[in-house]
């Protein structure tokens, strides 16, 4: 079995709808690391020294490749992406090895077959 990494940089009000839509087309788990900071083409807003900025959610989350694109696809629709250039970013990369995740591969066998 092959596995891709989706990572996303997205809103902490938005991390519970993102990983919910994933699961729905077939992400078995997450990693969050929470209090991101990023910048866009712009640079962040400060009042006083102090950033204004909205607080950030890193996601990982380590998915069968041949469901990667529809649950990229997913977390960017839940997230809003196209909304405007400050809701999120999300991409995938190949993983060319993965170890703890036998638990989830028995799960992910059968989903893969209903998906396909």
């Amino acid at each position: 079995m092959r596995f891709k990494l989706i990572i996303a940089f997205v809103d902490s009000d938005k991390t519970d709808n993102i990983l919910n839509a994933a699961r729905e087309e077939g992400a078995t788990g997450s990693t969050i690391i929470s209090q991101a900071r990023g910048e866009g083409l712009n640079h962040n807003q400060t009042f006083l020294g102090l950033s204004i900025d909205t607080p950030r959610d890193v996601l990982l989350l380590l998915v069968e490749q041949h469901l990667s694109r529809a649950i990229l696809e997913s977390v960017a629709k839940a997230g809003e992406f196209d909304r405007d250039d400050q809701e999120g970013i999300a991409f995938q990369i190949d993983v060319e090895d993965a170890v703890g995740v036998a638990h989830q591969i028995k799960a992910l066998e059968t989903t893969v077959e209903e998906k396909l």
